[in-house]
């Protein structure tokens, strides 16, 4: 059992809170039993589990190395505030070639709640896939793992240069949907082509005004209250349910 903190492999976990380490090494850490198993249950690869001296953990995690902690280095590696006792390295996933007719495509999102909770939502309205651009958060930043419940594994996420991504799909028959407030057609007066890949913009500057001249159909969500705009996750939501309408 690693009972000190200054322990080579402690120090090289505390490493991975960073964007840096994670890409040098290839690798993140997961945290939490639930999003443990549903990582088990997925083909993306657990390496380590590392567990707390008096955590019972499940019969499956029999299945990877393991390495028991001390409390006190548990709460040195932990990324949050009530840390569970478990947590595992796992090894980033070079997602396949893109199959399906439906994506989503992330234009530079920052926030790494609205990130996960689109993932989320995705993953439940049935999408095939998640691109995302360049300025989007950090896929295996922990806030945003957590926010997606798991389904970052259940779901195909990808990285690309958008401006090529839409020229590959426009390609491929895909009808391009941007998301804007201005010159704009509502989303529920849009009939859904068989293949469709939406755009979602920043938070506050919205979708690229590159990627908006690459856009067939450019489309909003009515406001009936008072409220400036919706959430760019709830955005999301709305406009991949219609696709499946």
């Amino acid at each position: 059992m690693i009972s000190s903190v200054k322990n080579e492999k402690v120090k090289g976990l505390k490493k991975l809170h960073k964007r840096k380490e994670r890409m040098n090494t290839n690798t993140f850490v997961v945290e939490g039993f639930h999003l443990l198993e549903e990582a088990s249950k997925s083909e993306w690869e657990i390496l380590e589990i590392i567990a707390q001296e008096d955590i019972i953990v499940p019969d499956w995690t029999e299945n990877y190395p393991m390495e028991r902690v001390s409390d006190n280095v548990m709460e040195h590696i932990s990324q949050t505030t009530t840390p569970q006792g478990v947590l595992a390295v796992m090894r980033m996933k070079n997602q396949e070639e893109r199959k399906g007719n439906h994506f989503l495509i992330i234009d530079s999102i920052q926030d790494p709640g609205n990130l996960g909770t689109i993932i989320r939502t995705a993953d439940a309205a049935g999408m095939d896939g998640i691109v995302l651009g360049e300025g989007t958060v950090d896929l295996y930043n922990d806030k945003v793992i957590r926010a997606t419940q798991g389904s970052i594994f259940h779901i195909p996420i990808y990285h690309a240069d958008l401006r090529q991504e839409l020229g590959i799909l426009k390609g491929k028959g895909f009808s391009i949907w941007a998301t804007a407030l201005w010159n704009a057609t509502n989303y529920n007066e849009t009939v859904p082509e068989d293949k469709v890949a939406i755009i979602m913009g920043n938070e506050g500057a919205g979708v690229h005004p590159e990627l908006l001249k690459l856009a067939d159909t450019i489309v909003t969500i009515p406001i009936y209250g008072k409220a400036e705009s919706l959430n760019v996750s709830i955005a999301a939501g709305i406009l991949m349910y219609h696709l499946k309408r």
